[in-house]
Protein backbone atom coordinates (compact mmCIF):
# COMPACT_ATOMS: atom_id res chain seq x y z
CA UNK A 1 0.00 0.00 0.00
CA UNK A 2 1.10 3.38 -0.68
CA UNK A 3 0.56 6.12 1.13
CA UNK A 4 0.33 9.85 0.05
CA UNK A 5 2.87 11.68 2.06
CA UNK A 6 1.18 15.05 3.31
CA UNK A 7 2.81 18.28 2.25
CA UNK A 8 3.76 20.48 4.67
CA UNK A 9 1.80 23.60 5.31
CA UNK A 10 3.49 26.53 4.04
CA UNK A 11 4.76 28.55 7.54
CA UNK A 12 3.33 32.21 7.25
CA UNK A 13 4.26 35.00 10.09
CA UNK A 14 1.09 36.97 10.02
CA UNK A 15 2.10 40.80 10.57
CA UNK A 16 -1.21 42.12 10.44
CA UNK A 17 -1.40 41.77 14.83
CA UNK A 18 2.04 43.19 14.75
CA UNK A 19 1.58 46.26 12.64
CA UNK A 20 -1.73 46.72 14.34
CA UNK A 21 0.27 46.53 18.00
CA UNK A 22 3.00 49.07 16.80
CA UNK A 23 0.54 51.51 16.13
CA UNK A 24 -1.41 51.39 19.06
CA UNK A 25 1.98 52.09 21.37
CA UNK A 26 2.85 54.88 18.59
CA UNK A 27 -0.26 56.38 19.07
CA UNK A 28 -0.19 55.79 23.19
CA UNK A 29 3.42 57.64 23.52
CA UNK A 30 1.97 60.37 21.17
CA UNK A 31 -1.12 61.23 23.44
CA UNK A 32 1.12 60.91 26.59
CA UNK A 33 3.88 62.80 25.46
CA UNK A 34 4.07 66.58 26.39
CA UNK A 35 5.88 68.85 23.97
CA UNK A 36 6.98 71.03 26.15
CA UNK A 37 9.68 74.11 25.34
CA UNK A 38 11.37 74.70 28.23
CA UNK A 39 13.77 77.80 28.11
CA UNK A 40 16.76 78.05 30.56
CA UNK A 41 18.09 81.35 30.17
CA UNK A 42 21.37 82.54 32.51
CA UNK A 43 21.06 85.70 33.55
CA UNK A 44 24.08 87.59 35.41
CA UNK A 45 22.96 91.18 36.61
CA UNK A 46 25.16 93.34 35.39
CA UNK A 47 27.34 94.97 38.33
CA UNK A 48 28.18 98.82 39.09
CA UNK A 49 31.83 99.53 38.79
CA UNK A 50 31.41 102.64 36.77
CA UNK A 51 32.61 105.64 37.43
CA UNK A 52 30.77 107.53 40.20
CA UNK A 53 28.46 110.43 37.41
CA UNK A 54 28.64 113.97 38.57
CA UNK A 55 25.81 114.84 40.34
CA UNK A 56 23.94 117.86 38.49
CA UNK A 57 22.20 120.64 40.82
CA UNK A 58 18.56 120.14 38.70
CA UNK A 59 17.52 116.86 38.54
CA UNK A 60 14.35 115.20 38.90
CA UNK A 61 14.67 112.12 41.89
CA UNK A 62 12.48 109.66 42.67
CA UNK A 63 13.03 107.68 45.62
CA UNK A 64 11.39 104.33 46.41
CA UNK A 65 11.77 102.91 49.98
CA UNK A 66 11.35 98.60 50.85
CA UNK A 67 7.32 99.10 51.07
CA UNK A 68 7.32 100.53 47.55
CA UNK A 69 5.78 104.30 48.49
CA UNK A 70 7.72 107.10 46.58
CA UNK A 71 9.23 110.40 47.52
CA UNK A 72 9.75 112.90 44.63
CA UNK A 73 13.15 115.03 45.36
CA UNK A 74 13.41 114.52 49.14
CA UNK A 75 8.85 114.93 49.41
CA UNK A 76 7.11 111.60 50.40
CA UNK A 77 3.85 111.22 48.49
CA UNK A 78 0.57 110.39 50.09
CA UNK A 79 0.02 107.03 48.52
CA UNK A 80 1.86 105.14 45.88
CA UNK A 81 -0.67 105.37 42.66
CA UNK A 82 0.35 106.41 39.75
CA UNK A 83 -1.50 109.14 39.50
CA UNK A 84 -0.22 110.84 42.63
CA UNK A 85 3.63 110.27 40.97
CA UNK A 86 2.43 111.72 38.03
CA UNK A 87 0.86 115.10 39.68
CA UNK A 88 4.12 115.01 41.86
CA UNK A 89 6.59 114.88 38.65
CA UNK A 90 4.81 117.33 36.73
CA UNK A 91 4.34 120.07 39.93
CA UNK A 92 8.44 118.98 40.31
CA UNK A 93 9.63 119.32 36.26
CA UNK A 94 7.13 121.61 35.07
CA UNK A 95 7.26 121.77 31.77
CA UNK A 96 11.20 120.51 31.51
CA UNK A 97 10.92 117.21 30.26
CA UNK A 98 14.64 117.62 29.38
CA UNK A 99 15.70 117.43 33.68
CA UNK A 100 18.04 113.77 34.33
CA UNK A 101 15.27 111.54 36.02
CA UNK A 102 17.03 109.40 38.58
CA UNK A 103 15.29 106.34 40.45
CA UNK A 104 16.68 105.47 43.09
CA UNK A 105 14.75 102.65 44.48
CA UNK A 106 15.79 100.27 47.59
CA UNK A 107 17.15 96.54 46.88
CA UNK A 108 13.78 95.13 48.56
CA UNK A 109 11.62 96.69 46.39
CA UNK A 110 8.78 95.56 44.42
CA UNK A 111 9.63 95.25 40.73
CA UNK A 112 6.42 96.32 40.02
CA UNK A 113 7.06 100.09 42.10
CA UNK A 114 10.03 100.49 39.72
CA UNK A 115 8.32 99.60 36.81
CA UNK A 116 5.29 101.87 37.96
CA UNK A 117 8.04 104.75 37.98
CA UNK A 118 9.32 104.17 34.92
CA UNK A 119 5.75 104.19 32.94
CA UNK A 120 5.18 107.24 34.34
CA UNK A 121 8.41 108.66 33.38
CA UNK A 122 8.30 107.33 29.84
CA UNK A 123 4.44 108.54 29.17
CA UNK A 124 5.44 112.40 30.31
CA UNK A 125 8.44 112.27 28.31
CA UNK A 126 11.79 111.99 30.49
CA UNK A 127 14.64 110.89 28.39
CA UNK A 128 17.08 110.40 30.66
CA UNK A 129 16.38 108.38 32.60
CA UNK A 130 18.95 106.42 35.28
CA UNK A 131 19.09 103.79 38.11
CA UNK A 132 21.25 104.40 41.14
CA UNK A 133 23.05 101.55 42.55
CA UNK A 134 25.74 101.59 45.08
CA UNK A 135 29.34 99.46 44.29
CA UNK A 136 29.77 95.90 45.61
CA UNK A 137 30.55 95.52 49.25
CA UNK A 138 34.46 94.03 48.55
CA UNK A 139 35.18 97.18 46.47
CA UNK A 140 33.83 100.00 49.08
Amino acid sequence: MKFRRTRPADVDVNLTPLIDVVFLLLIFFMVTTTFTKETHLAVELPEADGLVAEVQADLLEVVVNEAGSYSVNGLALINSQAETLRRALIKAAGDNRGLPFVVTADAKTPHQAVVTVMDVAGKMGFSSLSITTQKPEAEQ
